[in-house]
């Protein structure tokens, strides 16, 4: 994974690399709530996707309701939508210390690992990436995402606690990622994109640097994902964490993001997955990703991405769109 990542680094003309896994659901014939609750259907489906896309990785269910179901927290399923979690698990400091590090494998966590576990004797001509959570943004979920907010001021100890059973378990579903056969994990981080960076650098980075320097060597890569707008002010702590590569939703100029990175490291993003490729229409996919490879594409280690998760009922026109733009545009360079 250490060379492909390298390879990624060099320039040239890249493989696209979405996060495209949901919008599988209309290739299988199947609802969401089908797809999340069945391993062969999401290895399935990941084959599918990677059957019809030249995309760099395959990448797994970016579900990020999963590992906050497996602490006990409520999450509401939908035939169309991704799977959200509801109310609050954690009301003080008192839950949070009898909260328990559950077992990976229990509720649908090990759905999902046996999907990689599937996926990767299916796909072999590119790594399989396994979705995951963050661990901020999976306290957030535990305590609520507006209160985990106001805590991190009033009850800092109490988010604390919290955090480090989260990373807890996170490192112990990474590892049975990787022990599955995946070749790494795409972190989703999206809520600590709302923290002011003082905050961020307290109560995220440090706990995915744990994440990563127990998981990460030079076969099983971290790709650190964050679609929050202030992700620009907290650039240097989110380096801090060495992950082998970063993926930037579309709420930030990646120019600039780019301008501001090592060129050592492999930045990814950004079209609209919702306002672009879920909602426009094919001139608009087209026009957003000429937009976005001809300001970011003269920059070696520049991937083109979405900015985030695309939709399930994404339009599987738009999403060929998207790739053929990012080749043809290549193919002029």
């Amino acid at each position: 994974m250490r060379a492909w990542i390298e390879g990624l680094r060099r320039g040239g003309a890249k493989k696209a690399l979405p996060i495209l896994s949901f919008p599988c659901v209309s290739l299988l014939g199947v609802t969401v709530r089908e797809l999340i609750s069945d391993s062969e259907r999401q290895a399935q489906g990941m084959r599918l996707v990677a059957e019809r896309t030249d995309a760099a990785a395959a990448v797994s269910l970016m579900d990020l309701s999963v590992e906050a179901e497996c602490f006990g927290a409520t999450v509401r399923f939908s035939d169309s939508e991704v799977p959200t979690v509801t109310g609050r698990l954690i009301h003080d400091g008192e839950e949070a210390e009898a909260l328990a590090v559950p077992e990976v494998g229990s509720a649908r966590s090990g759905i999902y690992i046996d999907a990689i576990r599937r996926a990767a004797t299916l796909i072999t001509d590119r790594p399989v990436l396994a979705g995951m959570i963050g661990p901020f943004s999976l306290a957030a979920r535990l305590l609520d995402v507006s209160e985990i907010m106001m805590d991190c001021y009033d009850e800092p100890e109490m988010v604390e606690t919290v955090l480090n059973k989260a990373t807890e378990f996170l490192i112990a579903y990474a590892r049975a990622y990787k022990a599955a056969g995946a070749d790494g994990i795409m972190m989703a981080e999206p809520v600590a994109g709302l923290l002011s960076p003082s905050l961020e650098e307290e109560f995220s980075s440090p706990y995915v640097k744990r994440i990563v320097d127990a998981v990460q060597d030079e076969s099983f890569a971290v790709i650190y994902h964050n679609c929050g707008d202030n992700t620009p002010r907290m650039l240097k702590s989110i380096l801090s964490t060495g992950a082998m590569a970063y993926h930037f939703g579309n709420a930030v100029d990646l120019r600039e993001m780019l301008e501001a990175i090592p060129a050592d490291t492999v930045v990814m993003g950004n079209v609209d997955p919702a306002g672009v490729l879920r909602l426009g229409d094919g001139e608009t996919v087209r026009a957003a990703t000429e937009t976005l490879m001809s300001r970011c594409a003269s920059f070696p280690n520049f991937v083109p991405s979405s900015g985030c998760d695309i939709p399930p009922l994404t339009p599987w026109e738009n999403i060929d769109i998207f790739f053929k733009t990012v080749e043809e545009y290549y193919g002029r360079a």
